[in-house]
């Protein structure tokens, strides 16, 4: 199942084809922790040079660290591990979004906690048309 999935699905992984185009119209330039690859192409058009990432999974645009998005979208010309200074001590990981998964934030009201919300203050007054 992998080869024919690398083939013909593009949401969870890059397919043969945006492989082999990565490999032949660009050069790599780096890997994150996450393990997506970047590219740069190595042919320059309009002033710029086209970057692309491949994701090391599903193909999901929060997975792309805050350091290397910068870089993807011309912010910054150099390589992040070149020009960025080191991550502080308080600084958290970046993580993909987690919506739709086990760990997404639910509030107090959320189906999935219960459904159960605190009581209304009574400062809230329903509108009603006829109150016109």
């Amino acid at each position: 199942m992998g080869l024919l999935k690398n083939i013909f699905t593009w949401w969870d992984g890059a397919t043969i084809g945006t492989s082999l185009f990565s490999r032949r119209n660009g050069r790599e330039v780096g890997r994150d922790a996450a393990g997506n690859l970047y590219f740069e192409a190595k042919k320059e058009e309009n002033g710029f040079r086209r970057r692309w990432v491949m994701y090391n999974g599903a193909n999901d645009a929060s997975r792309v660290p805050p350091e290397w998005h910068g870089w993807l979208h011309n912010t910054v010309d150099a390589l992040p591990d070149q020009s960025l200074p080191p991550a502080r001590v308080w600084e958290k990981p970046a993580l993909p979004n987690q919506t739709g998964t086990a760990t997404a934030y639910r509030p107090a009201g959320a189906l999935e906690k219960g459904g159960r919300r605190a009581a209304a203050t009574g400062d809230y007054e329903a509108w009603s048309p006829d109150a016109l």
